[in-house]
């Protein structure tokens, strides 16, 4: 048994590993429910033990220290956490404690208001004459991390309305306004989907999800994540437009200026309103777009807020309520490795169905090795298991104690499960790989990827056909695609009528097998011919998007000049560093990829030189797409424009050359006409296209 002095010691430098852990590496180490237990345990002990107290103790700050790799910026007013109860004793003992502070009488009714306990990332928003100028996390809660440029991309994907670049209406000189980005439950799910498709690892959870979106070095990164913001504070200097009595007033104020707020925001005249409210909040949890794990409740007043001032780290005219954690016990009955589309093998435990939530929950991600063993999961074992979103359920811990010596540890495979080639893991890497180059798993998303819209657009050729033409041993690589015979693909549309109907790609029954099979081969006929970047995404080169397949197809225009290009020639390539530029020398020079490109050539398919006019109405230019365009796909307008030299932005500034509005053009289009931006419809688009050829 420790002496109270060591468990101070030791619980100090556990806290202050999850916060690290949680609030820079956005890979927490602790349940919340664990991170709480054993926060609440340190208070204890330096409260009877008053020698021990430190002010660098994580009882007297806020969070993790800002990362290195952002610039920090210095909160006007300190970002303060939240104190945490867990039960209607600890509800009125702060209800009891604000009447204390105040000289109120015990029969003094305190006026709150209650709103959801949102569960991202929190961030301030600096506004001067109406004007987003920049913006940072909470940090240490003094000082934050600058993330200015990927707000700006906070709402662009219509999750919400995001981070506003301008306040609606009468604005004050300054204004701070903070809140929580976040990511809705439907956009997470989306976003895992595709993460896991792509064999990637998904995100454990939207709170995870939500922070290492925002904290990429890249704002292109940040801009592709649907990510919402949510304000619930506003601060500002002494102005008669910030002349407000109640916090309420300021959530009015804020919704008025265009942000969104929580719609489960209420007022409540006493604790036992707020009692109620909690109840209804709580029975309705699940049903919100976002996470939410409890309520935050906030004295209405502000005069009263500001007689009740502080502590060193919380407000104490505010509280958390955290429920319950939503876990159960089960058994892990199996643990098995997949295998995604680069190669990568997921640990993932089935356990004996529970409900989590409102959904059974059989399966979850263990991520990787590392976590495995941190976390001594064995086959056999019971274990806690918590909802970390709505896609990936997440095993908090073992229950070694329930052990009966019956349980067996997980040995990752020597071969790959689906191909038997030999399996590696390489030094620096969380994650074993699968080296097989024709690796059946592999494959079928692979191909998948490759015959995408965005890659060579092979119509019809989804999910269920790609595995069917690997499970048959029809492809081994993308070049066999165009050697599969009209009788093969005929037998192959010759299924169940639903399955056939979604592998011919919408067509009627009666146009199948024999019109499904036809239209196949028309489609990778015209396949063929797809520009160099197209080409160069569908191969699916690691650390190759679009937008880096585009500047590489512009760099080097000859497939072969590509191929053989060094790192430094890669290096002075628009947008590619020197880790992208290692990676796709690396897959250049592999002779099995060198040979899937050589089969590929010899197939027929004939990549086009990205071809740019430098002196079209496009040249030069940025171009911002609004609407729908009823003649051809935002990709391939965006695609014939950069052809013609542009550049093709997501937001409307004073830097945009011309906005191109389809049919129900939206925000862009307003503030494009308030900019005085040049517009043209579609019609004037395919005009300006018809002059730049």
């Amino acid at each position: 048994m420790p002496t109270p002095e060591a468990r101070v010691r030791e619980l100090r430098q556990r806290i202050r590993a999850a916060d690290h852990a949680y609030y820079v590496l956005d890979q927490p180490l602790l349940a919340d429910a664990e991170y709480d237990r054993l926060m609440r345990e340190l208070a204890a002990l330096e409260a009877g033990h008053p020698a021990f107290r430190s002010p660098d103790s994580p009882t007297q700050r806020v969070g993790g220290t800002p990362g290195d790799q952002f610039q920090k910026v210095a909160h006007r007013e300190p970002m303060l956490s939240l104190g945490n109860v867990t039960s209607d004793e600890e509800l009125d003992e702060f209800d009891t404690r604000v009447r204390k502070l105040l000289g109120a009488s015990p029969e003094t009714s305190i006026g709150y208001v209650v709103e959801p306990k949102l569960d991202g990332l929190a961030v301030e928003l600096v506004y001067e004459q109406g004007l987003f100028t920049h913006g940072a996390t909470r940090g240490d809660g003094t000082t934050g991390e600058d993330v200015t440029a990927n707000l700006r991309t906070i709402g662009r994907l219509g999750a919400n309305r995001g981070v506003l670049p301008r306040l609606k209406g009468k604005a004050p000189p300054r204004l701070e306004v903070r809140g929580e980005v976040l990511l809705q439950k439907a956009h997470f799910e989306a976003m895992n989907h595709r993460l896991v498709a792509d064999g990637d690892e998904p995100f454990a959870n939207p709170r995870n999800a939500a922070a290492g979106s925002l904290r990429q070095l890249d704002w292109r990164v940040t801009a592709t994540r649907p990510l919402s913001f949510i304000a619930y504070e506003a601060l500002g200097p002494d102005h008669p437009a910030l002349a407000w009595k109640t916090h309420w007033e300021k959530l009015e104020a804020l919704s008025d200026w265009g942000f969104e707020v929580s719609a489960e925001n209420r007022r409540c005249a006493g604790m036992a309103a707020v009692k109620a409210e909690r109840d209804r909040l709580a029975s309705g949890r699940f049903d919100f777009p976002y996470d939410t794990d409890g309520i935050v409740v906030k004295v209405d007043d502000l005069d009263l807020r500001r007689r009740l001032g502080a502590a060193s780290r919380t407000p104490r005219w505010a509280v958390a309520f955290k429920y319950p954690p939503q876990e159960e016990a089960t058994r892990v009955t199996r643990i098995w490795a997949s295998v995604g589309r680069t190669g990568r093998l997921t640990p993932v435990a089935e356990v004996e169905p529970v409900r989590l939530g409102g959904a059974m929950v059989a399966r979850a991600t263990l991520h990787n090795e590392d976590e495995l063993r941190r976390k001594d999961i064995r086959i056999g074992d019971w274990v806690l298991i918590r909802r970390a979103g709505e896609v990936i359920p997440e095993v908090v811990k073992a229950l070694p104690e329930r052990r009966t010596g019956a349980e067996t540890e997980f040995r990752f495979p020597a071969a790959c499960p689906v191909c038997g080639a030999h399996v590696v893991r390489e030094e620096g890497e969380k994650a074993w790989r699968c080296t097989g180059a024709a690796c059946g798993a592999q494959l079928a998303g692979q191909l998948r990827h490759f015959t995408q819209r965005r890659a060579m657009d092979v119509d019809g050729l989804g999910d269920k056909l790609a595995a069917e033409l690997v499970a048959q041993g029809l492809v081994k690589d993308f070049a066999d695609l165009w050697g599969v015979p009209f009788a093969t693909w005929q037998a192959l549309f010759s299924r169940p009528r639903k399955e056939a109907v979604e592998a011919g790609a919408k067509r009627t029954p009666a146009e199948l097998p024999e019109k499904a099979a036809q239209n196949m081969l028309e489609a990778l006929a015209r396949a063929k011919t797809p520009t160099l970047r197209r080409l160069l995404f569908a191969l699916g080169i690691p650390q190759v998007g679009e937008a880096t397949a585009g500047q590489l197809a512009r760099a080097f225009p000859d497939l072969q000049a590509l191929l053989d290009a060094g790192e430094e020639a890669l290096q002075g390539v628009r947008d590619v560093g020197p880790e992208v530029a290692r990676q796709v020398r690396e897959w250049t020079r592999e002779p099995r990829n060198r040979a899937v490109v050589a089969r590929l050539l010899a197939a027929g398919v004939t990549p086009a030189a990205e071809q740019v006019d430098a002196r079209g109405p496009f040249a030069g230019k940025t171009v911002v797409l609004t609407g729908s365009l009823s003649g051809l796909s935002r990709d391939d307008a965006k695609a014939e424009i950069e052809r013609r030299g542009g550049k093709v932005s997501g937001s409307v500034s004073r830097k945009t050359d011309l906005v191109v509005a389809g049919e129900e053009a939206g925000a862009k289009l307003k503030k494009a006409t308030e900019l005085g931006v040049k517009v043209v419809d579609e019609a004037g688009f395919l005009a300006l296209l018809k002059d730049g050829r």
